[in-house]
């Protein structure tokens, strides 16, 4: 006789009757400023391609190249047979770009904060110090540790210095920290976790997904504040302004071989298939070689940001692309998003328990592709909806 499933549909009835469940919209076209979901055309402004870069000829035309010459896949996991001279390229690349002495290449993000958090740490000798507002990807990391655990408030380095000094007698210290938060768009003050990390002998890792392609000239958050060698880990993604897919883990040498050593998602996923690794090259290269993706992506999201706030809405803390309109009750959210899809415009609502019940926002996020005209078709809509809807 089959299990009983019943609670399966009892835990989704109850998760639909608050508005709190997930219908994937289906993307039927590249991810592109203008693309077809549902049967529709959209202003994309959900995308994590920052730099629109998933569609550049020369990162599609690399992963055409390779997977005609190396076949759809590598055929193993990369620590037995499955590391190709491509996964290497790839990676010494990213190290260039980076400005680090080496990088390892993850199937996610999510794969090499999860793979990699528990190496770092022992038993409950050992303290890991974490932003309040982190990903899920690093809380999940967390929770595979034995070690002891300390939350401090978002972002308040006073909260963060008074845990360093009542953890002073552990062994090792390791302060989590997103470098771009992806609710709200604000950006952590890694220069000054890092002076903390360096009076306490602590070490840092910053999960830098959403900052790469973005600061410091497209380099992400650690040369956005000029601290080159002095953050021990880096965590980045492929996924986002990069356009392709898979995790970074960016530092010295010593990191590199010791999570290729110890970290089981590594170490147990198949590698990159062909094409993949070698759009992952190309994408760096084009970023590095054709700055003004970064500019147009800050020209667009300097003019939306200042438009939104003229208009009355409410952008919250953001200081990057990922920009927010806050709306209090999730049910309003909801409606705005709903009102602005309708009108052809592509955004999330961002509810409990994503965020605080009364911190609902419809979440926008900036790319380089889009055009001004895109930009004040957009900015109409969000005036007549916002005004139908009383939130200006």
């Amino acid at each position: 006789m089959a299990a009983d499933l019943s609670w399966m549909r009892e835990r989704y009835e109850q998760l639909r009757s608050q508005g709190l469940d997930w219908a994937p919209p289906t993307l039927e076209s590249a991810s592109e400023p203008r693309c077809v979901i549902d049967g529709r055309e959209m202003v994309m402004l959900s995308a994590n391609n920052y730099l629109n870069l998933a569609t550049h000829p020369k990162v599609v035309g690399a992963a055409v190249e390779a997977t005609r010459k190396y076949g759809a896949g590598s055929g193993s996991v990369r620590a037995i047979a499955g590391t190709l001279n491509l996964h290497l390229e790839a990676e010494r690349v990213c190290a260039r770009f980076k400005e680090v002495e080496a990088t390892l290449v993850y199937s996610s993000g999510y794969a090499a904060n999860v793979g990699l958090i528990p190496t770092l740490v022992r038993g409950s000798e050992d303290v890991i110090i974490s932003d309040e507002l982190n990903h899920g990807s690093i809380i999940d990391g967390v929770r595979l540790t034995k070690a002891s655990r300390a939350v401090y408030q978002h972002n308040d380095m006073a909260a963060l210095e008074q845990i360093l000094r009542e953890h002073s007698g552990s062994e090792r210290k390791l302060i989590i920290t997103d470098g771009v938060f992806s609710m709200d768009g604000d950006i952590a003050p890694l220069d000054q976790i890092t002076e903390l990390a360096e009076q306490h002998d602590a070490m840092v890792l910053v999960d830098d997904c959403h900052g790469e392609g973005v600061l410091g000239d497209g380099r992400g958050i650690v040369a956005h504040f000029g601290l080159q060698g002095r953050v021990t880990f880096e965590i980045g993604s492929y996924s986002k302004a990069l356009g392709v897919q898979g995790g970074i883990v960016a530092g010295s040498e010593d990191v590199r071989r010791h999570a290729l050593n110890h970290s089981r998602s590594w170490l147990l996923s198949g590698s990159q298939p062909p094409g993949v690794a070698a759009a992952q090259k190309a994408a760096i290269e084009v970023l590095m070689s054709e700055p003004e993706h970064v500019r147009r992506l800050w020209d667009n999201t300097d003019y939306f940001r200042s438009e939104l706030d003229s208009l009355g809405f409410d952008t919250g803390a953001s200081e990057t692309p990922i920009i927010p309109v806050m709306c209090g009750e999730s049910r309003l959210a909801q409606e705005l998003s709903a009102a602005l899809r309708q009108a052809g415009v592509m955004v999330g609502a961002i509810v409990f328990p994503m965020v605080s019940r009364d911190k609902a926002r419809v979440r926008t996020q900036m790319s380089a592709g889009l055009t001004r005209e895109d930009l004040q078709e957009v900015l109409g809509k969000f005036e007549a909806c916002g005004r139908e809807l009383g939130l200006i």
